[in-house]
């Protein structure tokens, strides 16, 4: 993730949760030291070490974070993920949300992480949708790479993608490739969602760089991709979930997007204990 946009994010959560003050740390507490630990109370993925580190130093500068376990990395009911030394005040305005995020990024990447085990596919890979929670779609899909995943665009803005509606309004898939391409730069890529042997086979005939086959069969799927030339990538989705996806493993379509991934993925159960502190209240 790009450090940057990971502060300007962090920085606005914050700002959101704490507003002017926490009434409650500040006005209870003194500068006195404290460490606590980020455990884990479950199995799956961590994801996430970023958001504590970047999280608490926006808080407090002065506060030492201590990773214990890399993005990726399996963890299991009672282990310590992370440590962190600093100002009880500090500390505990910082919990919420840095808790709020790893915990939603850990679930993301450790669903992602099944999704690929239960496909076993050597050749197709497991990629994410655009259904992600608004303002969090950097951390989600960060979290879905974690897990083992691959991205699909990551906003409206970095390629093109003609769904059913794009065909309505433009008339056809011939008509709205060729309005793209005459637009487009050459390194933006096309891809169209067809439900049909015919619109795949326009969609072929255009030109585009990805065909979706959207709510289609395996058998569907595997008479489509005799269709289609090797050069264009292959895309399914739609009535796939987690839990029928061995069904896919040997089809040979390029990718499978699976929007459970980031809209239902359960967050990992994670708590933040006091391990060290000097105690001290106002």
């Amino acid at each position: 993730m790009n450090q940057l946009k990971v502060k300007k994010a962090l920085e606005y959560f914050f700002i959101e949760d704490i507003g002017d003050l926490d009434v409650t740390s500040d006005y209870l507490f003194k500068d006195h030291e404290a460490e606590v630990q980020f455990q884990v109370k479950q199995a799956g993925i961590f994801c996430g070490g970023s958001v504590i580190s970047a999280g608490f130093q926006l808080i407090d500068s002065s506060t030492q974070v201590h990773l214990l376990k890399e993005d990726g990395e399996k963890v299991s009911p009672g282990q310590v993920v992370a440590s962190v030394k600093g100002r009880q005040a500090s500390l505990l305005k910082g919990e919420r949300v840095v808790l709020n995020l790893i915990q939603r990024m850990s679930g993301i990447a450790t669903l992602t992480a099944l999704a690929v085990k239960k496909l076993n596919s050597e050749h197709t890979k497991i990629c994410d949708t655009r259904k992600t929670t608004p303002g969090l779609r950097m951390f989600e899909k960060y979290a879905v790479r974690t897990g083992g995943g691959f991205n699909h665009r990551n906003g409206l803005y970095d390629a093109a993608m003609i769904k059913d509606n794009h065909i309505a309004f433009a008339g056809s898939i011939t008509k709205a490739v060729h309005h793209l391409r005459q637009r487009l730069g050459h390194m933006v890529k096309i891809e169209v969602e067809t439900e049909t042997e015919n619109q795949v086979r326009e969609a072929v005939e255009a030109g585009v760089d990805c065909v979706m086959f959207d709510n289609r069969t395996v058998q569907e799927i595997q008479h489509f991709l005799q269709l289609i030339p090797p050069q264009i990538i292959t895309e399914a989705s739609g009535s796939i979930k987690v839990e029928n996806l061995s069904k896919y493993s040997n089809c040979r379509v390029d990718y499978i997007s699976l929007g459970c991934l980031t809209h239902s993925a359960a967050s990992l159960d994670i708590s933040l204990n006091v391990n060290q502190l000097e105690r001290g209240m106002l």
